[in-house]
C-alpha cells in the first residue's frame, strides 16, 4: 500500500499524515476547511523543524517530507486511487458512518477503509459499507509521531488479509501494531478512561487537589503524566464521549461519567485546546 489518504486535519489526522510521510509514503490530507489544512501543515512543519533543530534530520529531509503531503478540500479525486483511507474525524458514530458510506462509493473495491476511532464499534462503522471485510480500526496514540502503539481493531467481519496489510503498514510507519477485538473502548480506553474518571470523582468529592491527585500517580505509580493532566491533554469532551460509549456499550454503571466532568464540558472547559480544564493553559 503506497497511496494513503487521511481524512481530518485535526491533531490526530495531521499526526498520522506526518508519520506516514516521514516514513516515505505519499499522503493526501483531506479536510473540508482550508483553514484547518493550513494549520495542520503549519503544525507538521513546526514539528519537523524541531527535528532539524535537534540534528535528527536535515532541512532537505524536512522539505522532502512536507513534499509528500498533499492537502485537499474534496474527497472524490484523492480517494479514487487510494490503497487505504484512514478516517480521523470527530468521535461520533453518525459522522463516521456518513464518511464511510461516501468512501464506499468513491474508492476502488480493493481499498481498505480504516478508522482512528478511540472507542466506537468498528463493526457498526463497517455495517454502513458494502465491504465490511475491508473495514478496520487503526487507533493511533497522541502525539502520533512520538507514540509507538497502534491498536489494530478487527470488526466481526474484518478479513485476515485486511488485518495483515494493516499490520504491515503500521510496521512500515515505524509503529508497533497490537491486535484487539471490537468491544467498547477496545483495550486502551477501556482501561484508561475509568482511571481518569475515578481521578475526577476523587477531585469532585474533595479527596485531594488536582496537583496532589496527579502527584500521587506520577510519584507513586511512576506514570509520566497524572490522570487529570492527561485528561486535559486528550480533551475533556473526548473523555466524556468515550465514557458514554463505555457506559452504553456495557450497560454497566461503573462507567458513569463523573458529574464534574459533564459540568466542565458543558462550560466549555475542555482542557488544553480551550485554555482551561483541570488546569489553566
Amino acid at each position: 500500500m503506497k497511496n494513503i489518504v487521511v481524512i481530518g486535519g485535526g491533531t490526530m489526522g495531521n499526526g498520522i499524515a506526518h508519520t506516514a510521510a516521514a516514513t516515505g509514503f505519499d499522503v493526501t490530507l483531506v479536510d473540508v476547511s482550508q483553514e484547518i489544512l493550513d494549520r495542520a501543515m503549519g503544525t507538521i512543519s513546526a514539528n519537523l523543524q524541531r527535528g532539524v533543530d535537534k540534528g535528527k534530520m536535515t532541512a532537505d529531509e524536512k522539505t522532502a517530507v512536507l513534499g509528500r503531503i498533499r492537502p485537499a478540500t474534496t474527497l472524490e479525486s484523492p480517494v479514487a486511487k487510494a490503497d487505504i483511507v484512514i478516517e480521523a474525524i470527530i468521535e461520533k458514530l453518525a459522522a463516521k458512518t456518513e464518511v464511510f458510506q461516501k468512501l464506499d462509493k468513491l474508492t476502488a473495491p480493493g481499498c481498505i477503509l480504516a478508522s482512528n476511532t478511540s472507542s466506537i464499534s468498528i463493526t457498526k462503522i463497517a455495517a454502513a459499507t458494502s465491504r465490511p471485510d475491508k473495514v478496520i480500526g487503526m487507533h493511533f496514540m497522541n502525539p502520533v509521531p512520538i507514540m509507538t502503539l497502534v491498536e489494530v481493531i478487527r470488526g466481526i467481519a474484518t478479513s485476515d488479509e485486511t488485518y495483515r496489510k494493516v499490520e504491515e503498514l503500521s510496521q512500515a510507519m515505524g509503529k508497533r501494531p497490537l491486535e484487539v477485538n471490537d468491544y467498547p473502548g477496545f483495550i486502551s480506553n477501556r482501561v484508561l478512561m475509568p482511571m481518569i474518571n475515578e481521578a475526577i470523582f476523587a477531585l469532585y468529592e474533595g479527596v485531594a487537589t488536582p496537583e496532589a491527585i496527579d502527584g500521587v500517580m506520577k510519584l507513586g505509580m511512576n506514570h509520566p503524566m497524572g490522570p487529570l493532566t492527561l485528561a486535559d491533554f486528550i480533551g475533556l469532551d473526548v473523555c466524556l464521549a468515550i465514557l458514554r460509549v463505555l457506559e452504553e456499550g456495557f450497560g454497566d454503571p461503573k462507567y458513569r461519567p463523573c458529574p464534574l466532568l459533564v459540568k466542565m464540558v458543558d462550560a466549555g472547559w475542555l482542557g488544553r485546546k480551550s485554555g482551561r480544564g483541570f488546569y489553566r493553559y
